[in-house]
């Protein structure tokens, strides 16, 4: 890689997962004991940071987390794994968002239930002026829709910095709107549906009169479809038999946010298929980065 790090800042949500492995989510009064469990920070942007940092760049992660002594254990995960945080709300003394994740042992397949306590939604004053600092510095950003008038500051600043932006279309947020003129790749789960979008080609087109260049639709284990300078095409995923699929679409942004800085559009969503494949075969969003 040389001496050429990359800097990524990843704009979003910063939950504290609670993973669990079982044969099935359990039933009506049913007690299970999972088979295993394990405890660390997430949230579309705060796995992307990881991925990102695990590859080989620098990750900042921006987000609310006060000081609730919960936190320590979010701040514990990112530390060990190189991820930065500027923090929008110190003084939050509220705890962070939980999920409670099952993941079926034969399938893969996961089951949440979350507390968004209340949706934090900070203002873009609390952009500290170290940040803006920190701008000059960075090679590509990624907003997942969960802070979006910050989203909004900071796409803006990256535009006149020419900075990429990329979005982690997960499902579509209000506000996702004013934030799309400024990006240059959007990576969207085929449960993104913009305002009057049911269909695919709908999204497609919805996302390209934004004057978005590059749009990808990915669909788990099905091919990737993708569109970049208006030419649709197709990308293979790679196939596995999944032990944990929890996490791998945010893994995916982060590989790609790494990958796009070296190599084409093509080739950066194949790269990342690869990333984020090789994380479901393992239990947890953590346990593939060893």
């Amino acid at each position: 890689m040389g001496n050429n790090q990359y800097y990524g800042l990843f704009v979003g949500l910063i939950t504290l997962d609670l993973i669990y492995l079982a044969q099935s989510p359990p039933q009506n009064n049913q007690k299970l004991v999972a088979s295993d469990y394990t405890v660390a920070a997430g949230g579309p942007a705060t796995n992307a940071a990881v991925a990102f940092s695990h590859l080989g760049g620098k990750a900042e992660l921006v987000g609310v987390l006060g000081s609730h002594p919960m936190t320590q254990l979010i701040r514990t995960d990112l530390e060990k794994h190189k991820v930065t945080i500027t923090d929008l709300e110190a003084s939050f003394q509220n705890p962070p968002p939980v999920s409670s994740i099952i993941v079926t042992q034969t399938t893969g397949e996961r089951a949440v239930i979350s507390i968004n306590a209340l949706k934090t939604q900070v203002s873009p004053q609390a952009i500290s002026k170290n940040l803006l600092e920190y701008l000059k510095y960075i090679d590509i950003i990624l907003i997942d829709g969960h802070q979006i008038e910050v989203s909004y500051h900071i796409a803006q600043l990256a535009k006149a910095r020419n900075i990429p932006v990329v979005i982690d279309g997960g499902s579509w947020k209000p506000g996702f709107e004013k934030i799309l003129p400024f990006v240059d790749f959007a990576i969207c789960s085929s449960n993104f549906h913009p305002p009057n979008c049911p269909t695919e080609q709908d999204t497609f087109a919805y996302l390209d009169q934004m004057g978005i260049p590059n749009i990808a639709i990915t669909h788990g284990e099905q091919p990737i479809s993708c569109m970049s300078e208006k030419e649709i095409s197709t990308i293979n995923v790679p196939s596995i038999q999944p032990t944990d699929t929890l996490g791998a679409g945010d893994i995916f942004h982060g590989a790609f946010c790494y990958y796009i800085l070296q190599h084409s559009f093509a080739e950066a969503i194949s790269y990342s298929a690869k990333v984020a494949a090789r994380s479901c075969q393992s239990f947890g969003t953590r346990r593939w980065l060893e």
